[in-house]
């Protein structure tokens, strides 16, 4: 079976939702368009304004579950974000016009654990998406080890808990965890595997509820003896891919 991209997806709000895509642009040195440009900033964050900021200081699913449940739909003509949650009404916003914030911010609080820093702003950085990498990345993921790791857990997991943004169907089971430097192009793009993602207890909440329900962490401790799932990769070719096209790991 020749592998191929089944999904693509964006998350404009960095772990405020997710929206599926048909084709993105990639540009070298860059990471995918609109992805992670925003992010909640909590009011124990520690930013240096205008710079990229490690994931501590933002509202993430490691620390309100609640918030896996969340969708999104942006509309790039006007940057107005549209989220939607099993328990909230749905919010139409500009993430970067100060009174939609604190409508935003209103709408959000209810999903956020009392006991935990609260959401105190949006924050974000021209050109820059605040992925959890320090450098412009990609996230890709497994579906095939996303389904395996399902089985050992007894449990059909969604891949949405992984919150990758390229899916690919048509490899063998975790035969990704060998790909550390090597390039693979999608459509007419080329990426360089860089590193593993490690992952956090965001990815136990089922992302239709927003409730832990899937030790995700520990199953992966039992396979490999480490939690990771998934790769975070750099564009070092400019192109585009859609879903169904050809994914060929180069040489």
């Amino acid at each position: 079976m020749t592998p191929t991209v089944a999904s693509l997806q964006r998350h404009p709000l960095k772990s405020h939702g997710r929206e599926a895509l048909s084709a993105v642009t990639l540009t070298a040195g860059a990471g995918l368009p609109w992805d992670r440009r925003w992010a909640v900033a909590h009011d124990a964050a520690k930013i240096v304004e205008g710079e990229w900021s490690p994931c501590q200081n933002f509202s993430r699913g490691s620390k309100a579950p609640n918030l896996m449940a969340i969708n999104a739909r942006l509309d790039e003509a006007t940057a107005t974000l549209t989220l939607s949650h099993p328990d909230r009404p749905d919010l139409a916003f500009r993430p970067d016009e100060a009174a939609d914030v604190a409508r935003f911010l209103d709408w959000v609080r209810p999903l956020c654990p009392a006991d935990r820093a609260q959401p105190a702003r949006i924050y974000g950085v021209d050109g820059r998406g605040m992925t959890d990498t320090d450098y412009p990345s990609v996230s890709l993921i497994s579906l095939a080890s996303n389904r395996a790791l399902g089985e050992h857990l007894g449990v059909a997991l969604s891949p949405l808990r992984w919150r990758g943004n390229i899916w690919l169907e048509g490899l063998r089971p975790w035969e990704e965890r060998d790909w550390i430097g090597r390039r693979l192009r999608l459509g007419t793009a080329v990426l360089e595997i860089v590193e593993p993602k490690e992952r956090c207890l965001a990815t136990t909440a089922n992302p239709a509820t927003g409730r832990r329900d899937a030790d995700t962490l520990q199953a992966l401790r039992a396979i490999h003896g480490d939690q990771d799932f998934g790769l975070y990769a750099k564009v070092i070719e400019s192109g585009s891919a859609s879903v169904g096209d050809r994914a060929e790991l180069l040489a």
